[in-house]
């Protein structure tokens, strides 16, 4: 792997990590694309650049990660589902990693996914301005928890299956949004740690320009589209990810598949 596919595929991770539309795919079929082979090292390098989007968001929240217990409870309930499901399915979940199709398939049904969704919430009652992370119900936390463990599967997105819980259960656009990046860290801290743990030693001192390379760009391009993606869903709503979704997995059909 060379610098150039360590800055692209960090500008992949930073910019799709928290959009509701897959960066884990994304990172796979662009790496199909650039024509990088999955070795050993490869999946440690997208582990450490998944890390460097973590961080963006505990730079963003450190003040909240270090004041607002109430959320930060909320947020513990909410991790338990996809902890439990990641640790029981661990091997056959990453087995789905191994085929593009998987991916393909669950970008372009997301997508669909999320355009009926939109439409759907029109037709329901206005969102609770009211509801934040703080005064969730722990029931409500366990059932955004639930809806994001569906995102083992590569190519749902964890950031769409959990903006899409919460909008369920009537929180506003702002607040599941912000709610799903804060839970995003303990959620990806796990997933990574745990996958870095089994990886170590597939690299050496010579890849750390390559490793340092891709999480400094991951970081950076996190930390702007965090702040833009707050800023947008203030006023719109997701049906663009949801077409952005269908034409990317065409896309991705005939440029790896086919």
């Amino acid at each position: 792997m060379s610098i150039f596919h360590a800055i692209i595929l960090g500008i992949v991770e930073g910019l799709t990590e928290f959009l509701p539309i897959s960066s884990t795919g994304h990172l796979i079929l662009v790496s199909d694309v650039l024509g990088i082979t999955q070795t050993s090292f490869v999946k440690s390098f997208e582990i450490v650049i998944q890390l460097g989007a973590i961080l963006a968001v505990v730079v963003l929240y450190f003040r909240r990660f270090l004041t607002d217990w109430e959320t930060l409870k909320r947020l513990a309930v909410a991790f338990l589902p996809t902890a439990l499901v990641g640790l029981v399915l661990y091997r056959f979940i990453k087995s789905l990693f191994e085929s593009p199709m998987t991916i393909v398939a669950t970008l372009l049904l997301g997508g669909i996914i999320i355009i009926l969704f939109e439409r759907w919430l029109k037709t329901q009652k206005p969102a609770d301005e009211a509801l934040t992370g703080a005064n969730l119900t722990y029931k409500q936390a366990f059932l955004i928890g639930v809806a994001q463990s569906i995102a083992v599967i590569p190519g749902v997105s964890r950031a769409g299956a959990t903006i899409i819980g919460g909008l369920a259960l009537g929180l506003s656009r702002t607040a599941i949004t912000e709610f799903s990046f804060l839970l995003a860290v303990p959620t990806m801290a796990a997933a990574t740690g745990y996958d870095l743990l089994k990886s170590a030693g597939t690299f050496s001192a010579a890849d750390l320009p390559v490793l340092g390379v891709g999480f400094i760009v991951s970081f950076i391009v996190a930390f702007v589209a965090v702040k833009s993606f707050l800023s947008f869903v203030k006023t719109h709503s997701f049906t663009g990810f949801g077409i952005y979704r269908i034409v990317a997995a065409i896309a991705f059909y005939f440029l790896v598949i086919r």
